[in-house]
């Protein structure tokens, strides 16, 4: 594909994105997200994978400009949404929603739904009138699963799933071109996992939504994503399509988190062997010299301490990894 063909397919270029937080006592502060690159094209879905710590919660936010980004580029239209002032950022939120990871926190117990829902319409579509707001709000619920009887309802009277589904609704409200999934489905029971993931992967092809869909486990991106992205302590390890990553894993980290996936099969789950990844994730506020995976890999070298690795292509993946060629 020539440049300018990729160009006219990528819905969001992300570019050396680094978010540092002050921290008192501490001169460099914690470094959340380090150098993060990577695209996303129109209608795919990107998973991003990681521990608890690595940072994927804070590349979501990042992106949105919910948090402050110290450096880096996020190009959607073309534009860098880090450029923008606020009335421009402003309008370009139209374009891009975010459904968070606890349904319940992420609505005002103060609304109703039909007023939680509505509410990006008041915003941004003034013009409407309440019958044709009304109109709109019933269509995208009739969507997502929620009948007209839920209307005047309050957040506290329904299930997890179904709060989900509120933000779901309200998310799609203005039909953007860019959604963030953070962990949308982490916090819900195991069948309602299946049924939310099932709803976001129809949603996103009925709509050609371009996502980024953030999960704590390879298992929850499988059935949901084309690419995936894996990260730890803020730096991005390997990228790769769905079948190449499961298929031929390059990288130490990714492995490990291939290993502990879980197997339904009780025979071939007995029968697989598999080394536990040892150690916890060290801390930000002092993370590893050199490659920051190096502390809990079983291929670290003297190099992997003294060199940070860049990402590379091998085979079909992209890994930051001096030793990437052992792993496959």
């Amino acid at each position: 594909m020539t440049t300018t063909a990729l160009a006219m397919t990528t819905a969001l270029a992300v570019e050396h994105l680094c978010v540092r937080y002050a921290v008192a006592g501490l001169k460099q502060g914690l470094q959340a997200v380090d150098d993060v690159s990577f695209t996303v094209l129109r209608g795919e879905t990107l998973g991003v994978v990681g521990e608890s710590g690595s940072g994927k919660s804070t590349l979501a936010r990042a992106m949105l400009r919910l948090v402050p980004v110290t450096s880096g580029r996020m190009l959607i239209r073309g534009v860098d949404l880090l450029t923008l002032d606020k009335a421009g950022l402003r309008a370009m939120r139209e374009h891009l929603q975010i459904i968070f990871q606890d349904p319940l926190a992420s609505l005002d117990p103060r609304m109703s739904v039909a007023e939680i829902i509505a509410e990006p319409l008041r915003e941004f579509r003034p013009r409407l009138t309440r019958a044709e707001r009304r109109e709109r709000v019933l269509a995208i619920m009739a969507r997502v699963g929620l009948l007209p009887e839920h209307l005047q309802r309050y957040p506290h009277e329904f299930s997890g799933g179904q709060a989900q589904r509120i933000g779901i609704a309200r998310a799609l409200m203005l039909q953007p071109e860019f959604l963030v999934c953070d962990e949308p489905i982490s916090a819900l029971d195991a069948s309602i996992k299946s049924q939310i993931a099932n709803l976001l992967k129809d949603l996103q092809q009925e709509f050609q939504l371009s996502v980024i869909f953030i999960a704590h486990d390879l298992a929850s991106v499988r059935f949901s994503c084309d690419r995936i992205l894996v990260l730890y302590l803020g730096r991005v390890m390997e990228i790769a399509s769905r079948a190449s990553l499961f298929q031929l894993p390059r990288h130490p980290y990714t492995r490990a988190l291939l290993q502990a996936v879980p197997i339904a099969d009780p025979v071939r789950a007995r029968a697989r062997t598999t080394t536990p990844l040892s150690g916890e994730i060290p801390s930000p506020l002092s993370p590893p010299s050199g490659c920051v995976f190096r502390t809990r890999c079983p291929l670290a070298i003297a190099r992997c301490a003294a060199e940070v690795p860049g990402l590379r292509r091998v085979g079909d993946n992209e890994v930051a990894c001096h030793r990437a060629e052992e792993s496959g």
